[in-house]
């Protein structure tokens, strides 16, 4: 049963994904981020991260969201108009996923094998996860906050204009 949940939610959360990107439509793809949010604390939960779904669903589908669609509704913004392909844009975003991949796949690379801690220990507790999140996972944690900066610079650009 835990096998057939994990794949439905992490099937979900990729459906959610993509569809935040492809829809044209901000307010839908602000509501499919919500649901990719959704999907992933269901994912945190299948790993007994009750804390970490909690804040999931809290923090990021509640008031993160509820920010997005505050500007995303004061902007007034419209279903967006095809614009071409800015070749400068897609380079440089192909060389930050390239280099966000190399960093993620060095650490992993020389991360250690052993953990010396269970999933016992660490249930439930604050103190030791945030001790083990700013000790061994220090440089996810980083990264998701590089991801959410972006995630702002990509609100600015949808509430950008373009100027003829």
């Amino acid at each position: 049963m835990q096998a057939a949940l994990f794949y439905f939610f992490a099937a979900l959360t990729l459906v959610c994904g993509a569809l935040i990107i492809l829809n044209r439509n901000p307010i839908n793809s602000a509501m499919f981020l919500v649901l990719s949010i959704a999907s992933m604390a269901g994912l945190f939960v299948l790993l007994h991260a009750f804390f970490l779904a909690a804040v999931q669903v809290l923090v990021y589908a509640g008031a993160v969201m509820v920010l997005f669609l505050f500007v995303i509704m004061l902007l007034d913004l419209k279903e967006e108009d095809r614009r071409k392909f800015n070749l400068f844009g897609i380079i440089t975003g192909v060389i930050s996923v390239a280099a966000i991949a190399y960093i993620s796949f060095a650490a992993i690379r020389s991360g250690s094998a052993s953990v010396s801690r269970t999933a016992s220990d660490i249930e439930g507790g604050t103190l030791p996860l945030g001790k083990l999140l700013f000790t061994n996972y220090l440089l996810p944690f980083e990264i998701l906050s590089v991801l959410l900066l972006v995630a702002m610079v990509g609100v600015i650009l949808l509430s950008k204009k373009d100027l003829k």
